[in-house]
């Protein structure tokens, strides 16, 4: 993965697609995806076309990536109406803990819709809300609007500030390459350390107790 990110301003607009739709897809779809940095990766991206003069690129990235998210979520969805959220929360875990998933579910419980939408603005509730929103078994339809929605504010957003504002910066050469250096660096970091923290929290085991099958399809509104 940092041979693949290392090259990645030699390599071009390709690997950027690549790469992008690879770790979102996988960010919205699974619990790993809780502790990857896909905030940071869709700014790098745009930053590292900025540098290949790749406008249409950018666009359609933004489109395409728009699309992985909203599929990665359904499949999200249907993992949590299939399995239900006992096996997330782990005893003693830093961030799958039995307080965080709780969170989560009344977040979802409160602001129901609205709740799907906001999250894809919260890294941690962004994974878990497609699953907690399976299990309660919201209306695909009513999720499938939301999370829609949510992905045409955040994909579009993240992607294009990266592209458009390091193209401000091309007439100050050493700063534009600096951000290149420091968004790649950030994303290369924060997967490193995403994935060290989900080891440790996979080593711990289930809390049984950390159940939220509770909410009905009348709370999640």
């Amino acid at each position: 993965m940092a041979h693949a990110f290392a090259s990645l301003e030699t390599a071009g607009p390709v690997a950027v697609w690549l790469i992008v739709l690879s770790f979102i897809f996988f960010e919205c779809a699974f619990i790993f995806g809780l502790f990857l940095p896909g905030d940071s990766l869709l700014f790098a991206a745009g930053v590292v076309l900025a540098q290949h003069n790749s406008e249409l690129s950018a666009w359609a990235l933004s489109g395409v990536a728009l699309i992985v998210a909203v599929v990665g979520n359904q499949v999200g969805y249907f993992i949590g109406r299939g399995t239900g959220t006992r096996v997330l929360a782990r005893k003693g875990g830093k961030v799958l803990n039995r307080h965080n998933l709780k969170r989560a579910g009344d977040f979802l419980d409160r602001r129901g819709f609205w709740a799907v939408v906001l999250a894809r603005w919260i890294p941690w509730i962004r994974t878990l809300a497609p699953m907690i929103a399976g299990a309660a078994r919201m209306d695909l339809r009513r999720f499938t609007l939301a999370t829609t929605i949510g992905a045409v504010a955040w994909v579009p957003t993240l992607v294009l500030a990266g592209y458009y504002g390091a193209g401000i910066l091309q007439e100050l050469p050493w700063l534009e390459t600096a951000a290149v250096i420091v968004s790649i660096a950030f994303f290369l970091g924060g997967t490193g350390w995403g994935l060290w923290r989900y080891r440790q929290e996979m080593r711990k085991p289930i809390d049984d107790d950390a159940d939220l099958e509770h909410l009905s399809d009348q709370q999640v509104r």
